[in-house]
């Protein structure tokens, strides 16, 4: 007899977690999104790069746009949140980052059950998103 785990075909309880947990995460970063949108295009809150001048800017290559924008590069868009055409970044970032929070609760839920290197790729795949997010590697990208 084979020691191999039988397949029941339902998803573990790690499973639910991290689909429920990326589920609702995704569809709240879509509203957030929204609802930042709306605060931007009605004005409620007034925009580091004026309305007026976006069609101008967007014309030209992004290095034009970032000078004349007076635009941060990379996490530099944090200090701008509460200007209203940065803080649609919010959405943007949780959406980005729901694999991230979908990892953290599956750490003790491996310990608990023992599964110390499940626990271990976890918390590694955490470290290394965390790490490529940051822009400490510089991949070019920035």
């Amino acid at each position: 007899m084979s020691n191999t785990p039988k397949h029941t075909g339902k998803a573990s309880p790690e499973q639910v977690t991290y689909a429920n947990m990326l589920f609702y995460g995704c569809w709240g970063g879509l509203a957030l999104m929204l609802v930042t949108y709306l605060v931007y295009v009605t004005g409620i809150l007034t925009p580091h790069v004026p309305l007026d001048r976006i069609p101008q800017l967007w014309s030209q290559p992004v290095g034009v746009y970032l000078k004349e924008g007076n635009v941060p590069h990379g996490w530099g868009w944090v200090a701008l949140v509460g200007q209203g055409d940065f803080l649609n970044f919010i959405g943007i970032v949780l959406l980005a980052g729901m694999t991230i929070l979908c990892y953290i609760p599956l750490i003790p839920a491996y310990l608990k059950r023992g599964e110390k290197i499940f626990a271990a790729l976890a918390l590694a795949e955490i470290l290394v998103l965390l790490v490529a997010a940051s822009g400490i590697v510089g991949g070019g990208a920035h």
